[in-house]
């Protein structure tokens, strides 16, 4: 019997998904949780994995497609077998877009020019993107999805088409890019700089003259990295943290740490010693809300990660309850989940501070964004053996430079201050 491939759910409140990309082609074989498709949400980008080994019999939503949690995807089973004739969608209940009307220099049946009417069906996100940044008057584009839905291919052929000619009217006639509109929500995003190991992949170079459409994950850090800056006065103050003493005890017990199946990095340190400054000082553990300000209960931290997409900041949820052990493979775990495309929504929500270690790039000073609605987040950069006078004698100590950005409505600099002493107390006397 055929089996169903269906729309996962993805977190609490997340009750859609759009299909990005199809890993396997129908014909295809399939093993037993091999990745076979790529689902987008406007937080994350993950794949989703077959649960049985067979041919990947028919695709049911194409890519560029948004629909319901527990749509059915496709169908895996033998080769040949047949697929259910009815019962393929649980979105066949959604309401079918209207039918994409003529444009004023389109005669009607009778030859008499018909009013253009706007249309109102329902549209994947990808679509709504290409469509604004594009200027496209979606009543123009035929559909060929199911229920004559818009469909990615749709529009970019049509853009194609219209690029290509002159348009007969000359109020349709717009420029190749429209600049993206600001969306009010608050979107997940993080600061532009990778902290987890290992997680960038390289890009596909860019041929000029290309217009290259936004990805959901690229419009939510611009939107989000946008109104961070007309929201929050942005402050930044750095400091010099000496890591020997962090890097003898990881010398001495990173062993230990992977026999207990963790890999020890600096960023379990920075984690904790931040999240002891922030127990310190929980004015910087805050949000600012209309008129007030309001301190966090909890200890979230987020770290934010450079990923084949853009980056995305996941986070390490009540930081205060964890050791070093604990906060190492919580940042291993993270790692490996945005590495795979397999993080949730919900491991990218709730932060309430955030660190970038834009170091791992060789980075040594940075001005890093604030991720909205935080107060602050913290930069790491490239730590290294450098020349240090102490006590009046010379001496070659592992050193990097640590920032703290933060929004100057809610911190001044000696708090600020005061915050980044705790942390480079805790990193420099670490026991």
């Amino acid at each position: 019997m055929a089996i169903k491939i269906i729309m996962p759910e993805m977190g609490e409140g997340v009750i859609e998904g759009t299909v990005s990309r199809w890993l396997k082609q129908e014909g295809d074989e399939v093993d037993q949780y091999e990745p076979i498709l790529e689902i987008e949400t406007d937080k994350v980008t993950t794949e989703t994995t077959a649960e049985e080994a067979g041919t990947l019999l028919k695709i049911l939503v194409d890519e560029g497609e948004t629909v319901e949690v527990g749509t059915v995807l496709a169908y895996i089973g033998e080769p040949d077998e047949k697929i259910p004739a009815n019962g393929e969608t649980k979105a066949a209940s959604v309401p079918a877009p209207a039918a994409p009307a003529r444009s004023q220099s389109q005669p009607a049946g009778d030859g008499q020019p018909q009013q253009r009417r706007p249309y109102t069906g329902r549209i994947s996100p990808v679509v709504g993107r290409i469509a604004e940044e594009h200027s496209v008057d979606l009543s123009l584009v035929e559909g060929t999805g199911r229920d004559g839905r818009i469909t990615k291919k749709d529009i970019l052929a049509y853009i194609e088409r219209r690029d290509g000619e002159p348009e007969p009217e000359p109020e349709l006639e717009v420029e190749a890019v429209a600049a993206p509109a600001l969306k009010p929500e608050p979107a997940p995003a993080g600061a532009p700089s990778p902290v987890l190991p290992e997680v960038t992949r390289a890009a596909e170079p860019a041929v000029p003259g290309e217009i290259i459409p936004l990805t959901g994950i690229r419009r939510v850090i611009a939107d989000h990295m946008v109104r961070s800056k007309h929201t929050s006065p942005h402050v930044t103050t750095i400091f010099e943290f000496d890591f020997s003493v962090v890097a003898a005890h990881r010398a001495a017990n990173k062993e230990r740490f992977a026999r207990d199946g963790a890999n020890l990095t600096y960023t379990a340190y920075i984690v904790a010693a931040t999240v002891a400054a922030l127990k310190a000082h929980p004015i910087v553990n805050s949000s600012w809300i209309d008129d007030a300000i309001e301190l966090k209960r909890d200890i979230n931290i987020g770290i934010a990660a450079a990923i084949e997409d853009g980056l995305i900041v996941p986070v390490i949820k009540n930081a205060d309850s964890l050791n070093l052990l604990g906060l190492a493979r919580a940042i291993n775990g993270l790692a490996e989940r945005a590495r795979n495309k397999q993080l949730k929504p919900a491991d990218v929500q709730g932060g309430t501070f955030s660190i970038t270690n834009h170091g791992t790039s060789g980075s040594l000073f940075a001005t890093p964004i604030i991720n909205q609605p935080q107060c602050g987040i913290l930069g790491v950069g490239k730590i290294e053996k450098r020349v240090k006078v102490i006590d009046d004698a010379i001496a070659i100590r592992p050193l990097a430079y640590v920032g703290l950005t933060f929004d100057h409505r809610i911190l001044d600099g000696a708090t600020a201050d005061a915050f980044m002493t705790t942390i480079k107390d805790h990193i420099e006397n670490w026991r």
